[in-house]
């Protein structure tokens, strides 16, 4: 996936109710597409927590945040629930939409590859065309690189 890519638009994943949905549900508005590597883990808390308190102003800026891993839609409840998350959270757990997007793939942790989930974002325009890729996210720091993005790419339009 590169910059000015249209999305898959009908990969069919499962929101957190367990419901069909896919990107094309989303066309109209921007979107923030994160992808994370598992629930309730440190560095996936600290993103999770950091988009849900940017939440409104990213809102306000037009733009809706989702959050994407291979956990099932009954773990995302109970995720979302116990940190008051306030976006959706989707269930990829064929990995179908991630490797669309080249976020599974090969990694690299402690000296050792493997096949995982690449913490990645991407921002799509309400086309559903991708307008920024972040290939390597910094939990702590990434929704303040965001909201910086959308603020400067929205002013200018």
């Amino acid at each position: 996936m590169t910059i000015n890519n249209l999305a898959p638009l009908n990969i069919i994943v499962k929101d957190s109710n367990g419901e069909e949905i896919s990107l094309k549900d989303t066309l109209g508005q921007y979107v923030v597409l994160y992808f994370y590597p598992k629930d309730n883990t440190p560095g996936c808390t600290t993103e999770a927590c950091s988009f849900r308190d940017a939440n409104e102003e990213i809102e306000n800026l037009g733009a809706k945040i989702i959050g994407i891993s291979k956990d099932s839609p009954e773990s995302h409840q109970k995720f979302s629930k116990k940190y008051n998350l306030n976006f959706e959270l989707w269930s990829d757990q064929s990995g179908e939409l991630m490797t669309a997007f080249g976020a599974f793939g090969e990694k690299k942790m402690f000296g050792k590859t493997f096949l995982g989930i690449k913490r990645s974002t991407f921002i799509l325009d309400p086309k559903g065309k991708v307008i920024k890729i972040y290939k390597t996210v910094k939990p702590k720091e990434h929704t303040q690189q965001v909201l910086k993005f959308l603020k400067k790419y929205l002013s200018n339009e």
